[in-house]
């Protein structure tokens, strides 16, 4: 096998939580377009566009409308997948919220809303993912998606500093226990990106402005550079990386 060869995901198929916009909808991209079918999971009702461009890599996709702050839907999910496409070997844990506030005002709902969502669920994914790969007795690939705040304190945002710090660690964990199994668990953490969680960011000028000034490539970051990192990591390419958080961050880090 060529080297180009590890990197395609033909005849895989990749749950992708967050699937609709953002950092999901890229990643969905890059994963179809490297060969994988797609089994999508959102809140909304739909995710057309996303589904329009797996599609155009001449993938299926399937959605599935999930409210994930619960673990609920977990094992309804893989349930769903695995009736579908009769199998799962990618599973990217990309949905998550923010909430923005100083610390000592920081309210219980918002702190249990985000740890629910970003940490708790996300652990229950996994869980999953991992039994079903070991029924499969084939491995496979688990990507977390972090942040930044898996290496920084950030301001403003405890809950989401504690949960992205867990999935970096958690992360870990999982790649210890079961890479005995033939699993990589891995997670990226993006750097300063155009979604809607940055939203506010951008749209304060000075803030802006200061994020920018800091960052080498002197450019926030799009949906689609995460796609080489997620595409990486789901592939044979990456077999012998389990453990580790990847930044795709334009250098931010590196400052």
């Amino acid at each position: 096998m060529g080297i180009l060869d590890t990197f395609r995901l033909d005849g895989k198929t990749a749950i992708v939580t967050g699937c609709g916009r953002g950092l999901g909808q890229g990643i969905c991209q890059g994963l179809s377009e490297a060969g994988a079918d797609i089994f999508g999971v959102g809140q909304a009702p739909a995710a057309d566009k996303t589904k329009e461009l797996v599609e155009k890599a001449g993938k299926k996709f399937t959605y599935f409308q999930a409210n994930l702050i619960s673990k609920e839907p977990v094992m309804r999910i893989f349930e769903e997948a695995l009736k579908i496409f009769g199998h799962i070997d990618i599973v990217v844990n990309n949905a998550g919220i923010i909430k923005r506030n100083d610390s000592v005002d920081f309210t219980e709902a918002d702190w249990d809303d985000v740890i629910n969502i970003n940490l708790k669920t996300l652990f229950f994914m996994c869980q999953a993912a991992a039994k079903q790969f070991i029924q499969q007795k084939s491995g496979g690939k688990i990507i977390n998606i972090g942040s930044l705040l898996s290496f920084q304190g950030g301001i403003r945002v405890p809950s989401y500093t504690a949960a992205k710090g867990g999935v970096r660690t958690l992360t870990m964990l999982m790649a210890n226990e079961w890479a005995k199994f033939g699993i990589n668990a891995n997670a990226i953490a993006p750097g300063y990106m155009v979604t809607d969680n940055t939203e506010a960011l951008r749209s304060d000028k000075a803030r802006s402005a200061a994020i920018l000034e800091r960052i080498p490539a002197g450019r926030w970051g799009s949906p689609c550079d995460i796609a080489g990192a997620a595409v990486f990591l789901a592939s044979h390419a990456s077999d012998y990386v389990n453990g580790y958080t990847i930044a795709v961050d334009g250098g931010w880090l590196a400052r």
